[in-house]
C-alpha cells in the first residue's frame, strides 16, 4: 500500500514541474512586435587621393607651471581665464622656513665678515713685520693660512645666501611671459609637489597643430608646404604650413610628429581642438575609407557604435573605432567592414537583442 502511495506522490510531482516548466518557457517567449528599422550599405570612398591624417590645436607659446619645492599653498592670485603680465605673481607657497634659513644665512654672513676683517688685519701687520724681519716666516705662514681659510668662510656664506634666494623664486610662481591662464590645479591650502603642474598659461592668438604622420608617407612631407587644416568642430579650413618635421618615430610607434603653423585667422579656434590636415602629396598607401552618416553613431560615455543586423533579424551593437569627420560622415577605422550594412533608423527604442523588421 505504501509502495502505492510514494508511486502517485511522484508522478504528481513530475506532472507538476513539467507544468512549471511550460509556463516559465511560455513566460520568457518574446511576442513584442518587431521594431521597423531602416538599413544602409556601408560607403567606401576612394576618391580622395591626397594624403589626409589627424591633429590637434595647441598654442605656439605655453608653459605648465610648477615648483621645485616642497609647501602648503598660502595664495593663488589668478584664475580660470585671467589674462597676466610677465612676471606677475600667480602662485605663493609658504616659506616660513626659508625666512628662518636666510636669517640664519645672514648671521652666519656677519660672522663671516667680522673674522675676514680681522684675518686680513693681522695678514697685513705680519706681512709688514716680515718684510721689516721683525716675524718668522712660520708665523708669516700661520697668518697667511687664517686669512685664506677666513676668505673661504666668507665666500661659502655669500654662496649660500645665493641658493636660498634662489629657492625663494620657487615659492612665488610669476608668469614667464604675458597670456591668459588656461588651467588651475591647485587652490589655498593644498600642499604643492615639486614638478606638479600647478598654473597652466598660454598666448591667446597664435596656434599651430600637431599632427601625426605614417611613415609610409612620411618622406613626402617637406617644411614650408602649404596645407589646409579642417577644424572638426567649428567646420572650418584654415591655411597652414609645414614648420617642423620629426626625422624620428622612436618614442611614436612608427607615426612621425609633423608641426604646422597656422595662418592669422578670425576663427573661434582653441587649444585642444581636433583637426584633419590635408597634405599636398598623393597617399602611396591607397585604402578604401569606410564612412558612415554621424546620425547613425550610437555614443555611450567615450564609445561609440551602430546597430547592425544579426542573423536571427535582431539588433545587434557594434562598437566602432572613429577617425576623421567628412562633412555630415565619419570615418570608421575598425569594427565595420565594406560589405556588412548598419541601421540608420528605427520606428521604436533599439537594443541589443530588439527584433526588428527591416523596411
Amino acid at each position: 500500500m505504501n509502495r502505492k502511495i510514494y508511486t502517485i506522490v511522484a508522478f504528481s510531482l513530475a506532472l507538476l514541474l513539467a507544468s512549471c516548466g511550460s509556463e516559465d518557457k511560455k513566460a520568457i517567449e518574446d511576442n513584442s512586435p518587431a521594431i521597423v528599422v531602416k538599413t544602409s550599405q556601408v560607403e567606401a570612398n576612394t576618391n580622395n587621393p591626397f594624403l589626409a591624417v589627424s591633429g590637434k590645436i595647441q598654442s605656439v607659446n605655453s608653459a605648465d607651471l610648477s615648483t621645485r619645492m616642497m609647501g602648503y599653498v598660502d595664495k593663488v592670485h589668478v584664475n580660470v581665464g585671467d589674462n597676466v603680465r610677465k612676471g606677475q605673481l600667480l602662485v605663493s607657497i609658504n616659506n616660513a622656513d626659508l625666512q628662518a634659513k636666510r636669517a640664519q644665512v645672514n648671521a652666519d654672513i656677519s660672522e663671516a665678515t667680522a673674522a675676514f676683517t680681522n684675518a686680513q688685519k693681522d695678514y697685513n701687520r705680519y706681512k709688514n713685520l716680515f718684510a721689516d724681519q721683525s716675524a718668522s716666516q712660520k708665523e708669516m705662514d700661520d697668518m697667511t693660512a687664517n686669512f685664506q681659510m677666513a676668505k673661504a668662510r666668507l665666500e661659502s656664506a655669500n654662496q649660500m645666501k645665493n641658493e636660498v634666494n634662489a629657492q625663494f623664486t620657487y615659492s612665488n610662481i610669476t608668469a614667464p611671459f604675458s597670456g591668459t591662464v588656461t588651467s588651475k590645479n591647485v587652490e589655498a591650502g593644498n600642499m604643492a609637489n615639486p614638478g606638479e603642474a600647478l598654473i597652466s598659461i598660454e598666448t591667446p592668438g597664435h596656434f599651430e597643430v600637431m599632427a601625426m604622420v605614417p611613415e609610409s608617407e612620411i618622406s613626402e612631407i617637406k617644411n614650408g608646404s602649404a596645407v589646409d587644416v579642417l577644424v572638426k568642430s567649428i567646420n572650418q579650413t584654415i591655411k597652414g604650413k609645414v614648420a617642423e618635421v620629426s626625422t624620428s618615430a622612436k618614442n611614436t610607434g612608427g607615426q612621425y610628429l609633423v608641426k604646422i603653423d597656422l595662418d592669422k585667422t578670425e576663427a573661434n579656434i582653441l587649444s585642444g581642438m581636433f583637426t584633419t590636415v590635408q597634405f599636398p602629396v598623393e597617399r602611396k598607401a591607397k585604402s578604401e575609407m569606410v564612412l558612415v552618416p554621424t546620425d547613425a553613431i550610437i555614443t555611450n560615455g567615450q564609445l561609440s557604435g551602430v546597430y547592425t543586423v544579426s542573423q536571427s533579424s535582431t539588433a545587434l551593437l557594434r562598437w566602432l573605432r572613429l577617425g576623421r569627420t567628412f562633412g555630415e560622415q565619419v570615418e570608421v577605422l575598425s569594427g565595420l567592414n565594406t560589405d556588412e550594412a548598419y541601421i540608420v533608423s528605427a520606428e521604436g527604442k533599439l537594443y541589443n537583442g530588439a527584433k526588428i523588421s527591416i523596411q
